[in-house]
């Protein structure tokens, strides 16, 4: 039996009455000095004692404010503030908008009860010039705060996505009946006839209170059985039952999804609580949910018309490297770039995974921020900054890499059975769509090939549900429509992750012809870059590398887009060259493209610099390295690289000087033997670099050990090595 506990005990500065149900918080009201306590059953029969009691200790109450000086005006202004707040709050929460159909019964019981409330605040507040009793107005003040939760998770449960709020039906109203419950006990507490009220509202007030006391924790029938219907479609879903229209139709009108763009919404929605694990015990359930809400989108409303993208109208401009600033907070301390996968230290610093593991890989057991020795090595995931960085990028329309993308929620759904069936379902509609209308309108192929591009973001199964798309896009590379063309290259881009699909694409006909094209009349730089990072994708497989590279107008292209992009195209353009330099039949048309000039060009570049020294190297160690040599102050550039660079920068200028002292004999020696500080430079490398950077920093040495013994034994003079030199190479060998 439930009861409410009152109690009386003595406490500094008088008696106080403390209030509550067993097991609940306690509300402590000041009070006269007598000493008792009462406990109230919530049956009907002790109705008239609980009353007595509560009108006893009120009276109680009232008799020492009575015998205390009058209250200050202060006091006044700050009755007249909570019950104007009070009165705000009632009303927010009676006129609040619901545009989710759940919890119906819940909601609508607060927004009348609170409704029937104002009244009474109304007439407190017509009585602003008279003080309230003490414990009218600490009771009141514990309203406020219960009011202040209500409106708390009403706010929550709009927030909510629809399905979530379906299954935690049963949680949402236990939330809704304790804080009932609470309410009606202050309501209990609080007595009326303390307060200069009319009769109804009187009446008002105690019809609430009895509408409280009779809450029970109840789910509405509708939803209960709306959530079974749907739990259910989960399961033949899983038994690769195609789901009946009718019957998707019932459901999603009952759920008020009645568009796409509320499907839309809702995808999103669920996407995201899945990303930051609100609810481990329905998480599988509503991963499966996604991919349902996906096929039902297309299916009954058909593919949804794309969010315009802002760069489409910018044809040929620069304004997209206009980026936002990163805030500093989501910036590694060593890398100084956008953390992709922050993780924390035993010192409390956050880095990115990545780049702490090289830092612990060289050797170092120090915090790099702050210097302190670490007593253990151990990274934890930070994900509640990893979720703001990726909303953060969501927003600003940054592409989000995630370092381990097979760790995260939305590529575990292929371990989901119901939601591959639903991507796999929704795959074949999709496919069906497309290749049914020989000729379909650009609106239509536009919605169709949006939805195959959103599909294709995650998870290998869903590229290969795709698979029969690819020959269908590529046509669409030619299309004059912007958001058609960027639509279809992204989808090709997308599917190409998965080897299969690879061959899928270099097998339609015209494939690289339409990658060139795109990069050569693409309607934005976006589309280009799209491209650009395409071919980089294919290369990764040997005989579509030779295939790509055979192509000289494809080469002179991409070294364009990397000269005369914006930052994101200039870094997809030399990722795909850098690619393709992995072939030695290919580096003569690289260096005839002008390649080892560009690579040169962006070794100081801040954003590309890694990536052009490791182009530099990959030249030169297949057939490039004389066009390379030719090039002005580039071992002194190389040498900066070694000096400033990134870790993988430093070793890549290594390699690349290593090879051109080789190749290219001993004019490119010299150079680099007489540059001021060389010993240095190859000395500190042996030090702090990677394993690989110390056996390329070793083998320099030694070039440069050898060239010096040799010059010194024919008398000449060595304007760079000293002494110290030679010790170093000495060391080096």
């Amino acid at each position: 039996m439930s009861e409410t506990v009152f109690s009386i005990w003595e406490k500094s500065g008088g008696v106080g009455v403390k209030v509550g149900r067993k097991g609940h918080n306690s509300l402590f009201f000041p009070s006269s000095p007598f000493s008792t306590s009462a406990r109230i059953p919530k049956q009907a029969n002790s109705k008239q004692n609980k009353t007595n009691k509560i009108t006893n200790l009120q009276k109680a109450t009232m008799a020492r404010d009575s015998s205390s000086s009058s209250s200050s005006c202060s006091n006044s202004t700050s009755d007249y503030d909570l019950v104007r707040s009070l009165l705000r709050l009632s009303r927010d929460i009676a006129l609040y908008a619901q545009p989710k159909p759940l919890p119906r019964g819940s909601q609508a019981s607060l927004s009348r009860r609170c409704k029937l409330l104002s009244a009474l605040f109304e007439e407190l507040l017509s009585g602003a010039g008279r003080d309230l009793p003490r414990g009218a107005a600490l009771c009141l003040r514990e309203i406020q705060l219960v009011l202040q939760r209500f409106k708390a998770l009403m706010a929550d449960c709009s927030a909510r996505s629809r399905m979530r709020l379906l299954l935690q039906s049963d949680t949402v109203a236990s939330e809704f009946h304790e804080l009932t419950l609470e309410l009606a006990t202050l309501l209990d507490i609080l007595l009326i006839s303390e307060l200069d009220l009319t009769d109804d509202v009187r009446d008002l007030v105690d019809l609430v209170r009895r509408q409280c006391r009779r809450s029970v924790p109840q789910v509405n029938p509708t939803e209960e059985s709306l959530k079974s219907e749907v739990l259910q479609l989960i399961v033949q879903i899983e038994r690769e039952i195609v789901p009946e229209r009718p019957k998707l139709e019932s459901i999603f009108e009952r759920l008020g999804l009645d568009d796409s763009r509320g499907c839309r919404d809702e995808i999103e929605s669920l996407e995201r609580e899945i990303g930051d694990r609100v609810s481990q015990k329905w998480n599988s359930a509503m991963i499966a949910l996604v991919g349902l809400v996906r096929y039902s989108k297309c299916v009954l409303f058909g593919a949804s018309t794309p969010r315009v993208d802002p760069t489409v109208e910018r044809k040929f401009s620069f304004s997209d490297q206009s980026e936002p600033s990163v805030p500093q907070d989501f910036r590694c301390p060593i890398s100084l770039e956008l953390m992709k996968e922050p993780v924390v230290a035993s010192s409390g610093q956050t880095y990115d995974r990545e780049s702490i593991t090289k830092w612990f890989g060289s050797g170092k057991a120090t915090c790099p921020k702050t210097g302190q020795i670490l007593t253990n090595l151990e990274l934890i995931p930070n994900k509640s900054l990893k979720n703001l960085i990726a909303r953060w990028c969501k927003e600003n329309n940054i592409p989000f890499e995630e370092s381990e993308p097979i760790k995260t929620e939305s590529n575990r759904i292929s371990a989901n059975k119901a939601a591959q069936e639903a991507a796999r379902m929704t795959a074949t509609f999709l496919v069906e769509k497309l290749s049914g209308s020989p000729s379909p309108s650009t609106e239509t192929a536009n919605r169709v090939v949006h939805e195959i591009r959103q599909l294709s973001k995650y998870g290998s199964d869903n590229r290969a549900f795709l698979a029969e798309s690819v020959p269908l896009l590529i046509p669409f590379f030619f299309s004059s429509d912007s958001n058609l063309q960027l639509n279809a290259v992204t989808a090709i881009l997308n599917l190409s992750i998965l080897d299969s699909n690879k061959r899928k694409i270099m097998h339609v006909e015209g494939a690289p012809d339409a990658l060139l094209h795109v990069m050569t009349q693409g309607a934005t730089w976006r589309v280009k870059e799209n491209a650009a990072a395409t071919v980089a994708s294919l290369s990764a497989i040997h005989s579509y590398r030779r295939r790509l590279g055979r192509k000289q107008p494809l080469l002179e292209q991409l070294v364009h887009l990397a000269r005369t992009g914006p930052s994101s195209t200039q870094k997809d353009a030399l990722n795909a060259i850098l690619s393709l330099a992995g072939e030695r039949e290919i580096i003569p048309r690289l260096v005839g493209a002008g390649v080892a000039e560009l690579a040169a060009e962006m070794l100081d570049s801040e954003d590309h610099g890694e990536t052009a020294t490791a182009l530099v190297a990959a030249v030169s160690r297949r057939g490039g390295a004389e066009a390379v040599s030719r090039i002005e102050n580039i071992t002194e550039k190389l040498l900066t690289a070694m000096r400033r660079g990134s870790e993988r920068g430093r070793e890549s200028a290594a390699e690349a000087l290593v090879q051109l002292c080789r190749r290219t004999g001993t004019s490119t020696v010299e150079k680099v033997a007489g540059a001021p500080g060389v010993e240095w430079v190859i000395w500190e490398l042996m030090g702090t670099g990677t394993e690989r950077a110390r056996r390329k920093a070793a083998s320099l040495g030694r070039i440069c050990r050898k060239w010096a013994v040799a010059n010194s034994e024919a008398g000449l003079t060595q304007p760079g090595l000293t002494e110290v030199s030679l010790t170093v190479s000495t060391t080096v060998a």
